[in-house]
């Protein structure tokens, strides 16, 4: 299998793409928590239910977060979750109908011809608010079920690839101060 994703060139864009910034992200002796942190904001902004929109959602979400996030962490995780925001359109859009009590957007032949010649312009928009509402509920869960999950990944991994030695954390209440006497 590895030999196939060789010859084919998969395996070499994915480690071009993925694998080696990912390595370098680590490499950089990163804190494990603002990593985790910023690849669960990545996936989660990544997998909202508009294509294209969640790049600048992260860009967003950069800007206004600054340094408490690693910026090229977030761009990760959205580049990454990229096809999993496309297999989860429907789920968001169901899960919106379910919420609102709202009827099925059909996803038939039919429905797409309908869509195409304009006859459908109302059942999109529907359809749309119900997959934004689908993703904003579930958004806060994913977030955190996320977080979660990459914390202790995160940790493992930042100890594995640092470079850099970071020196233990002292607990300043314990020290004690002595002074001379003259």
């Amino acid at each position: 299998m590895a030999d196939l994703l060789r010859r084919s060139g998969i395996g070499t864009w994915l480690n071009k793409k993925v694998v080696d910034p990912f390595v370098e992200i680590l490499s950089r002796g990163a804190e494990p928590k603002q990593l985790a942190f910023s690849a669960a904001l990545g996936i989660t902004l990544g997998l909202f239910p508009i294509v294209g929109v969640p790049f600048f959602f992260c860009v967003l979400a950069i800007a206004m977060l600054g340094t408490s996030i690693n910026a090229p962490t977030v761009m990760l995780a959205n580049f990454v979750i990229t096809p999993v925001e496309l297999s989860l359109i429907i789920v968001f859009l169901r899960f919106g109908e379910l919420l609102t009590g709202g009827s099925h957007f059909p996803l038939t032949s039919d429905a797409l011809k309908r869509v195409l010649t304009g006859k459908a312009s109302m059942e999109i928009v529907q359809s749309i608010v119900h997959a934004l509402l689908g993703w904003l509920v579930m958004a806060p869960f994913i977030l955190g079920l996320a977080y979660v999950i990459l914390v202790p990944c995160f940790t493992i991994l930042v100890g594995k690839f640092s470079s850099t030695v970071s020196s233990p954390k002292r607990d300043d209440d314990d020290d004690e101060v002595m002074l001379k006497e003259i």
